[in-house]
């Protein structure tokens, strides 16, 4: 199955974004579906509701740190797997960004999910349906590309 129709299903069946992009690249890096969704959890909604860094994108990051990652340490602080997670990061970020106009999920929402009544607004949209599956499918998307 395709990583777009992935992520798909476990938006649908109401994972957040952040989950829904690192659950779907989970098993290509041996990471276990229950793991990955656990770990990506408190990324949703701009980490934990601070409308900082959209879900989506953070679960991208993941998935980038799980496929070029440092795990073994040469001593020094910014070796050759840092530095690639790195570039392919922020690559993946202005990707997004020029996309949809920001990286922020308040900004992308428009709305300040920390408060319960925007949030009510917000499901009351259907922002969430709308355009956070739209940003789960552009950082599959993108991640597709750049990795």
């Amino acid at each position: 199955m395709k990583k777009q129709e992935l992520a798909k299903q476990y938006d649908d069946q109401g994972f957040g974004c952040a989950q829904s992009v690192l659950a779907a690249f989970a098993s290509d890096f041996g990471l276990d579906e229950k793991t990955a969704l656990n770990i990506s959890t408190g990324f949703g909604s701009g980490m934990g509701r601070l409308c900082e860094v959209c879900g989506a994108l953070t679960g991208g990051f993941m998935v980038i740190g799980l496929k070029h990652g440092k795990a073994v340490s040469d001593g020094a602080k910014y070796g050759q797997n840092t530095e690639t997670t790195y570039r392919l990061v922020s690559e993946l970020a202005r990707k997004f960004a020029e996309r949809n106009g920001n990286i922020r999920c308040k900004e992308l929402l428009g709305h300040d999910l920390s408060d319960p009544e925007e949030r009510a607004e917000v499901v009351r949209l259907g922002l969430f349906k709308e355009r956070c599956s739209k940003y789960i499918q552009d950082s599959v998307n993108l991640l597709e590309e750049i990795l």
